[in-house]
Parts: C-alpha cells; sequence; structure tokens
C-alpha cells in the first residue's frame, strides 16, 4: 500500500522537547477514513508517554488522541463518513473487534489489547501509531466518529479523552435525578464531571483543594463546592453521596472520599496517581461502599456523548493554542496553569 509522509511535532527522547519532524501516514485502503486534523487536545497523557514516565514509550513519540478534523479521503467501502465531513478520533484506532469486551461494545478493555492512537503497535505500517499532533491522520472507519453540528470544533477536541472518560462512569453507574453526586477535582476532567453530572439531573457537589476555584466550579454547574482542606465542611457531608467521581491524579487521601459514600455507594477513580493510593479496610466493609475505576469509553458510546453534548450545549472549557506553543503548555499544564484545557489549532502546523 502506498504511504504518505505528513508533517508532525514530537519527540524522539524523554527529555528533548516536542519539535517538527516528518511522519509516515497510509494511504486509506477500502475502509480507511482520512481527514486533515483541525484541531488536537493536549491531555497529561501526552506529557506522560512522551517523557517517558509511563513504561513503554517508542520513539519518536508524536501524542494527540483528541482529534478533530475534515475528511478528506475515504475507501470505497466506507458509509460513516463522506468526504468534506467533520469527524473525530479518540484514544482508539483499532481493536480485535471479536473478543467478548469488543462484543459488547468495550473496545477500550479489548482482551488482545487495543491499538492505541499512539505509541501502539501498527498492524498496517509496522513500528507504532503516531498521533494527533500532526497535519492529518488514517482511521478504519469503525473507530471515527461524527461531530453533530452546532459544536465548537475546538472546544470538541477534548471530549474526545476527557469527555467520554467522565461520561462513561457516569452512565454505567446511572447518575441522574435524586442522587446527590460528587466530583473530586476540578481540572480538565472534573470539569467535564461537573457539567455531565448536572445535565444528568443529580445534584453535584464539587471537592477542590483551591479556595480560588469555587466561583468557577458554580459557574460550570456545581450545586455546592467544599474546599476538601476544611475538615469542618467534609464533615457535613459523611455518608451522603451515592456517587463520587476522583478525578484527581495527584496523590490524595482516598478514605477521605470513601466516608463521604452511602451505603451501597460507588466512589470510581479515573485519575492516575503516580503512586498507589492505600484504602484501608473499615473505609470500604463499613458500611458495604464500593471503590471501583474506568477508563475512557467505547467508540458507541463516545458517539452517543457526542450526541449528548450537541443536545445539551456542553463544550470543554479550552485555551486554544498555535503548536509553537506546545511545550511551554505542557509545562502550564504540569503546573494547573490552564482552565482547563489546552488545544492546539493545527493550522498553526503550516508554519512550523
Amino acid at each position: 500500500m502506498p504511504n504518505t509522509s505528513v508533517r508532525a511535532f514530537g519527540t524522539s527522547a524523554p527529555a528533548n522537547p516536542l519539535a517538527p519532524m516528518t511522519i509516515t501516514r497510509r494511504d486509506p485502503g477500502p475502509t480507511d477514513v482520512e481527514m486533515e486534523i483541525l484541531f488536537c487536545g493536549v491531555c497529561h497523557s501526552d506529557v506522560h508517554t512522551a517523557r517517558g514516565e509511563w513504561p513503554g514509550t517508542n520513539y519518536a513519540c508524536v501524542p494527540g488522541h483528541e482529534i478533530v478534523g475534515r475528511v478528506t479521503k475515504v475507501g470505497a467501502q466506507v458509509t460513516k463518513l463522506k468526504v468534506g465531513d467533520i469527524g473525530a478520533t479518540g484514544c482508539m484506532v483499532d481493536a480485535c473487534r471479536t473478543c467478548p469486551s469488543c462484543q459488547k461494545g468495550l473496545e477500550q478493555f479489548c482482551l488482545t489489547g487495543a491499538t492505541f492512537t499512539y505509541n501502539s503497535p501498527d498492524k498496517h505500517l509496522g513500528g507504532h501509531t503516531f498521533g494527533g499532533y500532526s497535519s492529518n491522520i488514517v482511521v478504519d472507519e469503525a473507530f471515527t466518529l461524527r461531530v453533530p453540528a452546532g459544536l465548537d470544533l475546538a472546544a470538541t477536541a477534548p471530549l474526545l479523552c476527557a469527555g467520554i472518560t467522565t461520561y462513561s462512569p457516569l452512565r454505567h453507574w446511572k447518575v441522574g435525578p435524586g442522587q446527590k453526586v460528587g466530583i473530586v477535582g476540578l481540572g480538565g476532567l472534573g470539569h467535564m464531571g461537573v457539567k455531565f453530572a448536572r445535565a444528568f439531573g443529580a445534584h453535584v457537589v464539587l471537592f477542590t483543594t483551591s479556595p480560588g476555584k469555587v466561583a468557577d466550579g458554580l459557574r460550570l454547574g456545581a450545586h455546592e463546592v467544599v474546599v476538601s482542606t476544611d475538615a469542618a465542611a467534609m464533615a457535613k457531608h459523611a455518608s451522603s453521596c451515592d456517587f463520587i467521581l476522583d478525578c484527581v491524579s495527584a496523590q490524595h487521601d482516598l478514605n477521605a472520599y470513601l466516608a463521604l459514600l452511602k451505603l451501597d455507594g460507588t466512589l470510581c477513580l479515573v485519575g492516575v496517581p503516580e503512586q498507589p493510593l492505600a484504602v484501608h479496610a473499615f473505609s470500604v466493609i463499613m458500611p458495604r461502599r464500593n471503590f471501583s475505576g474506568s477508563c475512557i469509553g467505547g467508540i458507541a458510546e463516545t458517539q452517543e456523548m457526542l450526541d449528548f453534548c450537541a443536545k445539551h450545549g456542553i463544550v470543554s472549557d479550552i485555551e486554544l493554542i498555535p503548536i509553537q506553543k506546545i511545550n511551554e503548555a505542557w509545562n502550564r499544564m504540569i503546573k494547573q496553569d490552564v482552565r482547563y484545557r489546552f488545544v492546539i489549532d493545527m493550522a498553526s502546523l503550516k508554519q512550523a
């Protein structure tokens, strides 16, 4: 199959900054969709992977898995999208499609391993996959998504990771009216958790360590905001939450939040702390509390989320940047100096 060289931004080693490079994309096959990438969200996973903070990074590394683009070519068998449509690709570009998880539409839990948008084995070209910090991408239509009309395209990009990461567990645990839901942490994930929990009809309580984020939490849709360093304020919510979505990736005390759950309540972790978190036995056995986790969502559920967002006017709060500022943006993101997600205007790659 013929291949095409395209512009990208990536790194050749863990300690190196991101810089312009050229990568190879396959030409579209019968079931493939090629998209010109318009916007790509910036996820903390990009930093962890490119800087070798998580094991198994392959170099050169081109990150990016929150991709919104315009379709430029389609294979002869493609029916989902046509040339000129606005499409999207999230964290996965393939899976086995036959295992029990895939058959349930849970491709992210593929038992043989999903093919992630970057840093996964590339079964078409060999080597490994390259992500959305690039001019275009080619993806099998089964792993593409339709972007509904009316959504701001730049602010839609983070929905492909931050959005589905919070939407999926709230849906799985059937969050809705009559429930009290806690969201822990107000960052890229947490701000989406607040928006979705409010849209699902729950009473939303945001827990944050930052007094400076109280007003923003209320603006985003929380009914109450609790500064979690205030022991008295935390005590008022003891044994009262039906569900808690923990969006924090820093080290923190899970037991303080497990104590806020009702009988049979669930705390779901979607943040990824670097070190293991301690869970005391009595935090879960009395009174029969549940501690779980969740990881992005399947393709069908991600499409459901995008359609829900279009219906309810939900997008991410973003700061749009040119690709030339990506290294600065990464350093700011590490310092939590963004409200609440960076998105790259990929038109800037033409000047890189």
